[in-house]
């Protein structure tokens, strides 16, 4: 049988002659940050294909690199992300950042969002996930995970967003607490009655609260309860929840495949219950997108002015000169 072909010794394979479909098959696998500051760089046909609106119906906006990223600004790249879907946005990921213009943004140039996904996102208020509620008719997925929501918005997404299948709530435990609180576990219960999947990860619901959700969401098939230590999980309401749910997990199960540090925390040093991170500095913000000087060529305005909630088109000479 003859060999196959194989790159002749000391020659690797050039990644610019791939066919253009397997290429954008690749390149969608990236985050925005990737792609934004690297991959479209590498050629024509690559920079192309990175314009394509379909290569941004989803956008992940997580930085695995903080210190290499230090100098750009997240939410100008979020935004011109958002621009490059041309209204196709159908789920993004933003991670780390993120402000009440930012969301409005989003929502104001995407009307067919179905998955959101809030992580850490301190500069988001309960005001700005509220206002911007009606504007995500469309959304089945939503996730928020140690940011500084309370309730009350939580209900109003709930009220406004009918087809939500999917909600995750996740916040850090603290052991010195003994602080016992339903207001979220009643805001779901009271508006999101179609669930099918929750997670409540280190929440400090009762056995009250769970008992509303359980009587309010008869659709839910799986429940999500690691860290949740107030509950007293026995007898019938253990078995209720045993034989109503498909997948099910309890205050003391293990939190090996948790996507987050899931340490307990022994200070009161942070009352919201989300984890220490490192954030952009108010100075890193001065950067317009990275630090290097704009030549005269390179036309992009990286300058939205004072959080415009107007929808940019992206032009096809737009030079985006982000590399450091």
């Amino acid at each position: 049988m003859a060999s196959s072909a194989r790159p002749a010794p000391g020659r690797g394979r050039n990644w610019t002659e791939l066919p253009e479909d397997v290429t954008a098959s690749i390149l969608s696998r990236l985050g925005a940050i990737e792609i934004l500051t690297s991959a479209q760089m590498v050629c024509a046909t690559w920079y192309n294909i990175c314009k394509d609106p379909l290569m941004w119906c989803t956008i992940d906006l997580r930085d695995l690199d903080h210190q290499k990223h230090i100098h750009y600004d997240l939410e100008k790249m979020c935004r011109h992300a958002v621009d490059r879907s041309s209204g196709n946005l159908v789920g993004i990921n933003v991670e780390d950042n993120g402000s009440d213009e930012l969301l409005n943004y989003i929502t104001n140039c995407s009307s067919g969002i179905k998955r959101l996904r809030l992580v850490r996102c301190d500069g988001i208020t309960n005001e700005g996930l509220a206002t911007v509620a009606s504007k995500l008719p469309l959304l089945e997925d939503l996730e928020i995970s140690y940011c500084a929501f309370s309730h009350e918005p939580l209900a109003v997404v709930g009220s406004s967003c009918p087809l939500l299948k999917s909600f995750k709530f996740n916040n850090r435990w603290y052991r010195w607490s003994d602080e016992e609180c339903d207001d979220d576990a009643l805001a779901i219960a009271g508006t999101m009655h179609d669930l099918r999947h929750l997670q409540l990860f280190g929440n400090k619901l009762t056995n009250d609260g769970l008992l509303a959700i359980l009587d309010h969401c008869p659709q839910l098939e799986s429940l999500d309860l690691r860290q949740c230590f107030n509950l007293k999980l026995g007898g019938k309401l253990r078995r209720r929840c045993a034989e109503q749910m498909k997948k099910l997990w309890f205050p003391d199960d293990s939190t090996l495949d948790y996507e987050f540090d899931s340490a307990i925390d022994y200070h009161e040093d942070n009352p919201f219950g989300y984890s220490d991170i490192d954030l952009m500095s108010d100075d890193d913000k001065d950067y317009d997108f990275c630090n290097r000087k704009v030549e005269d060529d390179e036309e992009y305005d990286f300058n939205y002015g004072s959080g415009s909630d107007d929808c940019r088109e992206v032009e096809d000479n737009d030079v985006y000169p982000w590399i450091v």
